[in-house]
Formats: structure tokens, sequence, C-alpha cells
């Protein structure tokens, strides 16, 4: 059995390898209609239990957030991780000059000065990840920030931040 801190630790480190260098990740929100996904530039940033996303005001994922903050949040590459979690939008210049790179002024139009630029910070609260090759492995990893629940279903470890 782990204690909490040496499966806090392997829990992170373990998205941390798994998601290192995936340039794009798939960002779910929930609509009126239902629930969309989007394809989002990640942060060239070591995760600690959050993600960070650059976007605009003028954006539907913008306005979904506000209404509805549980997102999902999945990488695919030679391994799949789902994260999920709760957005908070992020009004910071300092963190968005942080952020900013060239790939944005293209994608994005603007500079990073723009007020219309918001920041999205993804507070995980689940990963479950998946590795390819000849043994899938699967496992579940529940980021306990509030809650303090213990889990001890065989599929889940319990990771607080």
């Amino acid at each position: 059995m782990l204690h909490h801190n040496e499966a806090n630790r392997e829990g992170l480190e373990t998205i941390r390898k798994l998601i290192k260098g995936i340039d794009t990740a798939m960002l779910t929100t929930v609509t009126d209609e239902g629930i969309v996904s989007r394809p989002m530039k990640t942060q060239d940033v070591e995760f600690d239990g959050d993600i960070w996303f650059l976007t605009k005001k003028d954006t539907s994922k913008y306005h979904e957030l506000l209404h509805d903050a549980k997102v999902n949040v999945a990488y695919a590459d030679k391994s799949y991780v789902s994260i999920s979690g709760t957005a908070e939008i992020v009004q910071s210049r300092e963190k968005v000059k942080e952020f900013w790179n060239p790939v944005y002024e293209k994608m994005l139009e603007t500079s990073w000065d723009d007020p219309n630029i918001v920041l999205i910070k993804v507070n995980a609260e689940t990963a479950e990840y998946w590795e390819s090759g000849s043994l899938i492995k699967q496992a579940k990893f529940l980021f306990e920030k509030l809650t303090g629940k213990e889990t001890d279903t065989k599929m889940n470890d319990t990771v607080r931040l």
C-alpha cells in the first residue's frame, strides 16, 4: 500500500511522462446541446496537477466554461491519457506573456497583450491512462485536492495534489 505522498508523486510522475511533448490535446466542454471537443495547443510546462491553455473571450469555449466548468482533456500519442477536472478562466497578462510564443501570433491573429486573450486553467481531478505496447496497462488516478476521500478499488490509485 502506497502512502499518500508516494502515490501522489507516482501518479503525477506517470501522467507527466505520458503527456510530455504532446503538442495538442482535445479539450471537451459542456454546451446546452451536449458536449463538444476541440484541439488545443498544450503548454510546454511540467504537469503539476494543472493544465493551461490560451484562448480568446469571443470563443464558444470561453462562454461554455463560464456556464459549466467541468471539462475533460485527452492526449493521444504512443499512449492515451484522459484527464477530468474543473476549468477556471485566469486573466493575467504576466501568465499570458509567460506562455506566449510566435505560434499563437499566427493561430490567434493577435499579440500577447490583447485584452481578449485569457487563460484556461484546468485543475485535474482524475486521470486515466492506457499505455500501448504488447501489454496494455491501464490505471486510474484520483487527484484529491479538496475531498480527502480515499479509494481502494484495484484500478484506482489515490493521488493528492
